[in-house]
């Protein structure tokens, strides 16, 4: 079996469009998806059309219709083809603040129309952007791919089976990963005039446990609200927060970690302080919160090393059953 080869460079390094003529003409479709992420409270105002432009999944869907069908004036190298259809759905998921977008693209020719399908998911996404920009900036518009094809050569594919009749390659790396993000909120650590052990040491205890790939953030106090923002909205299995759990002025991690919790777990955070307690009676100080956020598990642990230390001693009994039960799984009744 030879190498495979991109198909848009020849012999010599120089880019060209491939010459399909010789091609079989077959009956071809191809399926992308991607995820819009944005606040719980913005996708509920999406569903009920509370937004005060026009209808906003009806004008995506259009953007998206109309985006395949100049494919070709977009990507360079892609050829004109003649599209029998063209469908975008959306799966609104209000309380993990998701919109899945999917399309469906179909032709009768000599080459596929994975393109078309992608480029129409695409446009949507960011078209969910523009009409719900003016109440969350930060949106962000995830994960576009292909899930599935079928006809032509190679035959068909589905990227939940992973098997084609002729052999495309699924690279889909972080498929069934549990990811884990660190924030650290530091404005001596940002500015770099302190050295930060928390993040390290949160992150060697994920990966103990099997979670990766891992990511570990140090930002300013006041830059916590818009990082704990960002990294919800690309729902981690975990997301775990060190420093601004106090009462100081500047202390805002639970404020900018309370409004993106769906399920609120008090009593995970009061054993948290509990722990502390043993230790320091200062521990009876923070302010830290747990619970999910959509999908992700959120904590907050204390900024210094000894209130870190217990408060994954805490999740540590508990973790696997919170991610199982949340995810349907391990609850006998």
């Amino acid at each position: 079996m030879t190498d495979p080869q991109l198909t848009h460079v020849d012999p010599e390094g120089r880019v060209r469009m491939v010459d399909v003529g010789a091609k079989a003409v077959t009956s071809r479709t191809a399926t992308a998806e991607g995820v819009f992420r944005t606040r719980p409270d913005v996708v509920r105002m999406v569903a009920g059309d509370e937004l005060g432009k026009a209808d906003v999944l009806a004008t995506a869907r259009i953007a998206g219709i109309g985006a395949a069908k100049k494919t070709s004036e977009l990507i360079p190298l892609c050829h004109q083809i003649p599209l029998s259809s063209v469908k975008v759905h959306f799966d609104l998921d209000p309380e993990a603040g998701e919109i899945h977008v999917v399309s469906t693209a179909k032709t009768t020719g000599r080459t596929g129309v994975e393109m078309e399908a992608l480029t129409a998911v695409s446009v949507a996404g960011l078209t969910l952007h523009d009409m719900v920009k003016a109440v969350d900036p930060l949106a962000t518009m995830d994960g576009v791919r292909l899930a599935a094809k079928t006809g032509g050569k190679r035959g068909d594919w589905s990227r939940a089976s992973g098997a084609a009749t002729g052999g495309v390659d699924d690279d889909e790396v972080a498929s069934g990963s549990r990811t884990g993000v660190v924030l650290v909120s530091s404005t001596a650590a940002a500015a770099g005039d302190r050295e930060d052990l928390t993040g390290p040491e949160i992150r060697s205890w994920l990966s103990e446990r099997g979670f990766g790939p891992l990511e570990v953030h140090v930002v300013a106090d006041a830059d916590i609200a818009g990082a704990v923002a960002e990294q919800v909205r690309r729902s981690p299995t975990v997301l775990l927060t060190t420093g601004g759990t106090g009462v100081a002025a500047d202390d805002r991690t639970p404020e900018a970690t309370a409004p993106h919790l769906t399920v609120e777990l008090p009593g995970v955070a009061e054993a948290m302080r509990a722990r502390g307690l043993d230790v320091t009676p200062t521990a009876a100080l923070s302010r830290g919160m747990v619970g999910f956020a959509g999908r992700t598990l959120v904590a907050n642990l204390p900024g210094s090393s000894g209130g870190v230390r217990d408060g994954l001693a805490v999740l540590g009994e508990l973790l696997e059953h919170l991610l199982d039960v949340h995810a349907g799984a391990g609850h006998d009744h």
